[in-house]
């Protein structure tokens, strides 16, 4: 027999992995091994073909104002440009509320020179809107206190302690009673003319006061609200931009005015003054903003700054200096004989009116300069300075003929009213 043949030895076994040498904490150890143990990991969702071609939504589109309330906007808009202009007219009619008016106007021109944005010179509309619907309907709600007056005043002249004299006397105070109740009423609701309008503000008032908090609301409301006009701001804008002009001024319409003197060499001090102003008057409306956009007062007197921006935009420059000089002439007519004192504001209202786009069109050339940076083309920069010898000189040849011509006489020359205090009256 034969022995079995003997099976071939089975391969020997690879070599044991090496261990790893950043073992898994143990409960992550068992959540791996639960996971490998649970099965294969899901295919990918597959996207039908619909899907996959289907573009993205689109955005979701913001709802605008309709045209009512476009509408409603714009005759707010127009409403408070209307009693901003009066306002500041009334402020420039007055003795130290006049650097008020002037330092509003320096604001807006600085604003505009910042941003280069004519709309950001028209600061305050909406508040001005608010206070001129309040004025306006409170003088339509006075007009029955006037006619009691009126009746009650005739009626004691009739019959002095008359019954119907002391009649008239109680409806009046009842009415104005009522009337000032109804205003104070519709002016802590808000002030809006609705409220005005509105006979049932008391039913507010009570319910308002058993909620609690009433005079604590109404405290914070109104010290935000006089908080939010700024007025020490334009106040204090106001006397540096004066200053500034100032001292600009003083020399130049000095020698302008020694040259109406009796002095041998007056015609030589005239002539340099009016050499001097002249030159001034180039450069003192872009200093005075200068000052309103940098908020710093040495920033009223760095002449090479404005050149610099002349050099960016020289005809907007020389276009904002004759509109400034030539607006500013029509203001020298009501000086010819003084404006009595119940009517102040008028002269004030044309003030306004002719400076305030003044100062708007001068802070653009500002803000168009600040937008190049590099200067344009020497044609452009030549030609620029064509029109702004002749209107300065202009000017200069009407201010000095006011002395003339003014109430004031001499004095006249220090009333530059494009400069300085927005008001060409100082004897109101």
């Amino acid at each position: 027999m034969s022995r079995p043949t003997e099976p071939p030895p089975l391969p020997h076994l690879p070599p044991r992995l090496p261990p790893v040498r950043r073992a898994l904490p143990s409960a992550e150890a068992g959540e791996d091994l639960r996971d490998a143990s649970s099965g294969p990991p899901p295919l990918p969702v597959r996207l039908r073909e619909t899907d996959a071609l289907a573009p993205p939504p689109l955005p979701r589109l913001k709802r605008g104002p309709n045209e009512l309330q476009l509408l409603l906007l714009g005759i707010e808009w127009v409403f408070g440009l209307f009693c901003l202009v009066g306002g500041l007219a009334l402020l420039a009619s007055l003795p130290v509320l006049q650097f008020l008016s002037l330092g509003y106007l320096l604001e807006s021109g600085g604003r505009i020179a910042r941003t280069g944005r004519l709309r950001d010179g028209f600061i305050g509309l909406r508040i001005a809107a608010r206070l001129g619907g309040i004025v306006l309907a409170s003088w339509f709600f006075l007009l029955p206190v006037r006619f009691l007056a009126n009746m009650a005043h005739e009626a004691e002249l009739i019959d002095p302690g008359g019954r119907a004299g002391n009649g008239w006397w109680l409806a009046l105070y009842a009415v104005m009673t009522a009337v000032f109740l109804h205003i104070i009423l519709a002016c802590a609701r808000g002030g809006r003319l609705r409220y005005f309008f509105w006979p049932f503000n008391f039913v507010w008032l009570i319910g308002r006061v058993f909620r609690g908090g009433f005079y604590a609301d109404a405290r914070d409301r109104v010290w935000d609200f006089t908080v939010g006009l700024r007025l020490p701001h334009y106040f204090w804008l106001g006397v540096r931009g004066f200053g500034v002009a100032f001292a600009w001024l003083l020399i130049p319409v000095s020698l302008l005015a020694l040259g109406h003197s009796k002095l041998p060499a007056a015609p030589l001090l005239g002539l340099m003054g009016a050499v001097f102003l002249a030159v001034v008057l180039l450069y003192l409306p872009f200093l005075q903003l200068r000052v309103a956009a940098t908020d710093r007062i040495g920033a009223g007197f760095d002449v090479f700054a404005v050149r610099r921006g002349f050099s960016r935009a020289p005809w907007a420059f020389a276009f904002a200096v004759v509109v400034t000089l030539l607006f500013a002439l029509p203001l020298y007519l009501l000086k010819i004989e003084i404006v009595p004192q119940e009517a102040a504001w008028l002269p004030g209202l044309v003030f306004i009116g002719f400076i305030f786009p003044a100062r708007l069109l001068t802070g653009w050339a500002m803000g168009r300069a600040a937008r190049r940076g590099k200067p344009r083309h020497w044609f452009f920069r030549w030609t620029g300075r064509l029109p702004l010898l002749p209107a300065a000189g202009f000017y200069v040849l009407i201010v000095f003929f006011t002395q003339y011509t003014s109430w004031n006489g001499v004095w006249s020359l220090y009333e530059q009213h494009a400069f300085l205090v927005p008001v060409p009256f100082f004897g109101m």
